[in-house]
Order: C-alpha cells, then sequence, then structure tokens
C-alpha cells in the first residue's frame, strides 16, 4: 500500500509518503509562523517527487486529526479531504498525540507522555506505556505540580512542545524532558497502515478535526 500522511497539528507542518511500511519521502519544516497554508500542497508536491510516484499510486489519504492547532487542524484536514474527493480514495485519521508517542517507542521507557501547548499553562495530554498503548483518556490539562505523580516511580520521557512549560512546575525527578520534538508524518507510517488493514476508514463528507472545543471555550477539565 502505498500512503500519503499530512501533519499540521502544531507548528510543524510535515508530510511523508509511505509504501508497504517504509517511508520513501518525508518533508517537513517547524515555523513559528503556522506557515501551514502555504506550504501543505507545495510539501506534498515535493514528497511525492522524493518518492518518485505518481497520484494514481496513492491507496489512501493520513492525516493528524487532532488536537493542538485549530488553523493548522482546518488546514490539513482539508487539504486531505479535498486529496480524497478528488482521488476517490479512503481517509485515515490519526490523534496527533499518539503519533508523538510513536517517537519514543523504541526508546526503553515505561511510560510516553506527549504534550502539545495549549497556551497558559495548558496542554493536551495523554498517557501511553512504552509500547504506545494508551493508558488514559485525551483531555486537557492545566499542569501543576501534583500532575502525573502515579507515574513518579517509572521510566518517564515527557515530549512535545507543552514540555517546556511542564519543566517549571511538575515534581518528576527521574523524568527526561524533550523539548525539540513535534508531531510528524515520520510517525504515522504503522498507525496508518494498521488502520487501512482494518478497513478503519473515515467518513469523508463528515469528518471534522479533534478541537477539544469544551476545554478551548473556558470549561474546566474534571479529569486528573
Amino acid at each position: 500500500m502505498t500512503l500519503l500522511h499530512l501533519e499540521t497539528s502544531t507548528k510543524n507542518c510535515s508530510v511523508s509518503i509511505s509504501k508497504n511500511g517504509k517511508l520513501l519521502s518525508l518533508c517537513e519544516e517547524h515555523d513559528q509562523g503556522f506557515g501551514q497554508a502555504e506550504k501543505v500542497h507545495r510539501f506534498v508536491e515535493w514528497a511525492m517527487e522524493g518518492a518518485e510516484i505518481q497520484w494514481r499510486d496513492l491507496d489512501a489519504i493520513c492525516v493528524s486529526k487532532g488536537p493542538g492547532s485549530f488553523t493548522g487542524l482546518r488546514i490539513g484536514v482539508s487539504a486531505a479531504k479535498g486529496f480524497c474527493y478528488a482521488l476517490k480514495l479512503p481517509l485515515i485519521a490519526l490523534d496527533s498525540l499518539e503519533i508523538l508517542a510513536q517517537s519514543q517507542i523504541k526508546e526503553g521507557f515505561d511510560i510516553i507522555i506527549p504534550m502539545i501547548d495549549a497556551r497558559r499553562m495548558d496542554v493536551y495530554t495523554a498517557v501511553y506505556d512504552g509500547k504506545g498503548n494508551r493508558l488514559s483518556s485525551i483531555e486537557a490539562i492545566t499542569l501543576d505540580e501534583n500532575s502525573f505523580e502515579e507515574y513518579a516511580d517509572k521510566k518517564i520521557v515527557l515530549v512535545g512542545d507543552g514540555v517546556e512549560k511542564s519543566q517549571e512546575v511538575l515534581q518528576l525527578k527521574n523524568a527526561e524532558f524533550k523539548l525539540d520534538l513535534h508531531p510528524s508524518a515520520e510517525y504515522m507510517i504503522q498507525l496508518a497502515e494498521e488502520k487501512f488493514v482494518n478497513q478503519q476508514f473515515e467518513d469523508v463528507a463528515y469528518f471534522e478535526p479533534f478541537y477539544l472545543k469544551e476545554f478551548m471555550a473556558g470549561k474546566k477539565s474534571n479529569k486528573s
């Protein structure tokens, strides 16, 4: 199977092409100005040139559905749906936090905590085991000194653009903090292929990004 992957949930605009589980090409850039609208289609063209494939070679389109930047998600999802309509291809959607967690599954950690910045002291986050299996719900939380204390005795890694603020408040002495990693289309391949094999496709007409709107409207999360 040959898949086109789009990841635009953060300031990292990322596009990749994979075939039968192998990365053929990757084009991405981290931009403080959220430049996905200008870049995503150009990156798709470059990725396809690098992979030496044609549009007719694609079997599905995979996109990050969020949570993350409202604008970034809208751009990525709109582009993916447009490709699906034009090429009559199925749509696969992945959680941006799960994509971020995939970057750490071979690093030997017991617990992986990806974080995407949600402004102020808030982050989008979830907890995964060392194999990338999700252990908690995806939610938006306000970080405090007690956050994730139940995992303090584990080998933990926190990763993503929400990690810098977490260092200021978290009391996790044995945790490793990785600030310079972002959700990337490079880490979408295995997850997307599993969904393709299992025919877990989205309804292109009705699919919308996962915004966590309730939290962004100002409601406080009741989850710990």
